[in-house]
């Protein structure tokens, strides 16, 4: 599906056109090489199994700026002297470049789209008149808001945490900044609302009372939802979990710990998490591996799609280009059945040093481009019978009646013992570790 080219006033990009496609053998940098939004892999389209968004805060509002130095970039959306007259400039440089890239969908935090202002009331009334105009550049365009979130880490009250802040009153800017973000995604028609938690955590735990902090976490979440779906919110509500920055200990360190936290908290039915790949690696896992959590637990909802830097223990936020990764995540992808109603949102940022208008749309043709390389290729690998009876083997034991009766809760300890009594020693079994990965090689780079 083309969408139509959004046109404002002024021209962000005059040097660029909507983005074709144009193969694998063109050498413009400003043209796809692998994604074809059109092109069927198994039943759906590139599209629709992808479901690309791009990121209003890195996109729009980053400058290049990092903790040595100011940034290097001077978009002209934001030289407005008054911020709602650069929230509105934005708006239109944001579409103009959804509908360039040709993406059918965008994510924002509440204070991307919108100035705080001097009061609560304030603050909303400006979320009010900027969603206002982003759901006619939607129905303009048939760009769609892949999910919503409020910024609940920036602002100097948040130091301790918003949620599970020490102080109620800080607590209640948290919940008046969500409960206006998820009226704005309600108005939107956002198919998720994303929770990410930044300073839920702590760097003292002399000063703090964990037990109460998760449990207002717990009640926080709860809050949310019920007020969300009294609104008409029928989407997904998910958490993106992030081990450290900014705070020593975080509560959502990973997938595992808050798949516990969801449900032990009855809060597993409405929730679901939103996987970053830079949070993974930095929580010291791979980012196929948290997919792969998630989607054992049925709650792989939704991906912020970038990558981290291996000789840096920073959440750099790079655009995704590593084919490996891009490979085994779309491989968890297509094996739990797709994102349903979530997508790859590129939560990536421009290299410091890269600084033309034009830099924004190459990087992420490069993240589309394999990203479609990898639904292609991970199709392929999962359809492969080598490789499934490879792992078939390794299971071989569980398909007997023995097997079967363990699996379905009909054994008990002195059964098994009994059985290891009568069977004797195991005897080794190779898991073929070096074959999967030469036969992963050979079905990827073989030709």
């Amino acid at each position: 599906m083309q969408r139509p080219v959004f046109k404002g006033d002024i021209e962000y990009f005059p040097n660029v056109e909507r983005i074709p496609f144009e193969g694998p053998g063109s050498d413009n940098p400003l043209a796809f090489k692998a994604y074809n939004p059109n092109q069927m892999v198994g039943e759906q389209t590139m599209e629709a199994h992808l479901r690309f968004a791009v990121c209003y805060w890195h996109t729009f509002h980053g400058t290049g700026a990092d903790p040595f130095g100011p940034g290097t970039r001077d978009y002209v959306w934001n030289r407005h002297a008054d911020s709602m007259d650069a929230a509105r400039a934005r708006l239109d440089a944001a579409f103009e470049f959804f509908t360039k890239l040709g993406v059918p969908y965008y994510c924002f935090h509440d204070r991307d789209l919108a100035p705080a202002g001097a009061s609560v009331s304030e603050s909303e009334h400006n979320l009010q008149v900027l969603t206002d105009l982003a759901k006619e550049r939607q129905q303009m365009t048939g760009i769609k808001l892949l999910w919503g979130t409020a910024n609940m880490f920036s602002d100097p009250r948040y130091m301790n945490g918003a949620a599970t802040n020490p102080d109620l009153l800080v607590v209640s800017h948290a919940a008046a900044q969500v409960k206006a973000a998820l009226e704005a995604t309600v108005a939107l028609g956002g198919e998720n609302y994303v929770f990410w938690g930044g300073r839920e955590g702590y760097a003292c735990l002399n000063n703090t009372d964990t037990r109460r902090e998760l449990e207002h976490f717990a009640r926080f979440l709860t809050m949310a939802r019920d007020y969300g779906r009294s609104i008409g919110f029928k989407g997904v509500f998910l958490i993106e979990p992030k081990p450290m920055e900014p705070m020593f200990h975080q509560y959502d360190f990973d997938a595992q710990t808050v798949i516990g936290f969801l449900r032990h908290h009855d809060l597993d039915r409405d929730f679901k998490l939103n996987i970053e790949a830079n949070h993974a690696t930095l929580a010291g896992h791979t980012f196929a591996h948290e997919l792969q959590m998630c989607a054992d637990a049925g709650m792989l909802g939704s991906i912020d799609a970038n990558r981290g830097n291996a000789q840096n223990g920073w959440d750099t936020d790079q655009f995704p280009t590593d084919m490996n990764d891009c490979i085994a995540a779309m491989q968890v992808v297509l094996a739990q059945g797709g994102l349903g109603r979530g997508g790859l949102n590129f939560d990536a940022k421009l290299r410091r040093e890269s600084t033309d208008l034009e830099d924004l749309f190459i990087a992420h043709i490069g993240a589309m481009d394999a990203f479609a390389r990898a639904l292609v290729l991970a199709h392929k690998l999962n359809h492969d019978s080598t490789l499934q009876q490879l792992r078939e083997q390794r299971y071989a034991s569980f398909e007997t009646a023995m097997g079967r009766e363990f699996e379905a809760g009909r054994l008990s300890l002195a059964d098994l013992r009994d059985h290891a009594a009568k069977m004797g020693e195991a005897t080794p079994s190779s898991g073929k570790q070096e074959w999967v990965e030469n036969r992963i090689n050979d079905l990827v780079f073989g030709g």
